[in-house]
């Protein structure tokens, strides 16, 4: 990509192969990725590092279990400008709260939707109320009852 306003250049299918097993497996070893999509470890070195540079794999994360660490209860809260004409600066009213993982703006009747995890039903009553006052909104929020599966891959 030369700026900000041309296309991304397509990808090859080696890279395609490359993101597909990092984006399964992070921690991946650079030998095991070699082996996995037919590369010497420098040359899948060197595609990983190429990768990070154009910005097409942007980073590698653990995924942490809810349960596990005391906040079971996973929530959408969907927020709604109480005054259309207030600025739309929603993001960084509401950022200093943690329990906020995700913040989408989308199109709808909704500005942005928040993914949320929080310790208790008290504690989503709790963050809704900070939300409010910290950003002047009105919120709808959906609780997750399960989580057949999240953040799988792309089909890349």
């Amino acid at each position: 990509m030369n700026d900000r306003t041309s296309t991304p250049a397509a990808l090859e299918a080696t890279d395609r192969a490359i993101l597909r097993e990092l984006a399964w497996d992070g921690r991946c070893s650079f030998t095991d990725l070699a082996e996995r999509v037919g590369l010497s470890v420098s040359a899948v070195h060197q595609r990983v590092r190429r990768l990070e540079q154009r910005g097409a794999l942007q980073g590698y994360t653990a995924k942490v279990d809810g349960d596990q660490i005391g906040l079971p209860l996973t929530a959408f809260i969907s927020l709604t400008p109480i005054d259309p004409a207030a600025p739309d600066d929603y993001p960084q009213r509401l950022q200093h709260l943690p329990q906020i993982e995700s913040c989408y703006s989308v199109a709808g009747d909704e500005s942005y939707i928040l993914q949320v995890r929080v310790e208790s039903p008290l504690g989503l009553e709790e963050l809704l109320r900070e939300i409010r006052e910290s950003a002047k909104v009105s919120t709808r929020t959906t609780v997750v009852l399960s989580t057949p599966f999240e953040n799988r891959p792309p089909d890349i």
